[in-house]
């Protein structure tokens, strides 16, 4: 079986900074960037180590606004204490604030942070137990 890769996609009208933002906070390299790619901006983010990657786009004289909800929700599982410890200082030294999550599932191990655009990322201390 091929093994799959995730790439989140998702409409920002802050694409440098939301760029900057996840880039710093979650340790995320630009992998690829677009011009006017049928009418839209873009950029690319994630490691060549893992199976995923973060696009966001934006589009010229289009405005998408603020996260519907609460739960629109990235979730990253660290079980590392000093990993997970050093990567929630790095989300907040990139401008994300943290907040409680909606869901208090959330905060029992984890911590929630939010991005300017109103979406939240939540950083688990414990491993994936899927």
């Amino acid at each position: 079986m091929t093994a799959l890769t995730l790439r989140v996609a998702r409409p920002t009208d802050h694409l440098a900074a939301i760029t900057a933002m996840y880039a710093q906070g979650l340790r995320l390299s630009v992998l690829a960037r677009f011009l006017d790619h049928d009418g839209f901006d873009g950029i690319i983010l994630g490691t060549h180590e893992n199976p995923y990657h973060l696009e966001f786009t934006t589009r010229p004289g289009q405005l998408v606004g603020r996260a519907p909800t609460e739960e629109h929700l990235l979730v990253f599982y660290v079980p590392d204490r000093a990993e997970w410890d050093a990567r929630c200082a790095s989300m907040l030294a990139a401008g994300f604030r943290g907040v409680s999550s909606a869901n208090p599932y959330w905060d029992a191990r984890g911590r929630t942070f939010e991005d300017l655009d109103g979406y939240r990322v939540v950083l688990q201390n414990s491993a994936w137990e899927g």
